[in-house]
């Protein structure tokens, strides 16, 4: 169970890259949510996030009880949760998606309240998880917004 923790936590190794693991494992959940949206259109890709955001909870807490840390750079799957969250209403367009990543790192590095609080506050897997959410959450707004006016 701990090798399973471990390739979903840095999402089949994405994590342990070097310099910027975040932005690594953003970049590693574009072509999945792109098969999945391919796939089920936005709702598949909603209960993806979800899915994978609940199983994360249980993977983190066991990466964390072997490597601990309070929130490891290597730990990513956090960010495809909120990567796909950002994109769940983008359309399959190569320059919408590519603008959904660069927004959802934004939020995901600004930490914008109440992300900031959850990143301060909350410990565990949820202190790991619930920024990223709420970043994606940020995003999909942003891009909701952009898509209806804009494109």
């Amino acid at each position: 169970m701990r090798n399973i923790a471990f390739l979903l936590c840095t999402w089949f190794g994405l994590g342990k890259l070097p310099k910027v693991p975040g932005t690594w494992g953003s970049a590693g959940a574009l072509p999945f949510a792109w098969a999945l949206q391919s796939l089920g259109g936005p709702w598949l890709l909603a209960v993806a996030a979800m899915a994978v955001a609940l199983l994360s909870l249980w993977a983190i807490r066991l990466y964390l009880s072997h490597w601990p840390g309070e929130d490891p750079g290597e730990i990513v799957i956090d960010e495809v949760a909120g990567q796909w969250l950002t994109l769940v209403f983008v359309p399959l367009d190569p320059v919408l998606y590519l603008i959904g990543f660069v927004v959802f790192r934004f939020f995901d590095m600004t930490k914008i309240w109440p992300a900031s609080w959850a990143d301060r506050n909350l410990s565990g897997a949820p202190g790991v998880l619930i920024d990223d959410l709420f970043a994606g959450l940020y995003g999909m707004g942003v891009m909701l917004a952009l898509t209806y006016y804009w494109w």
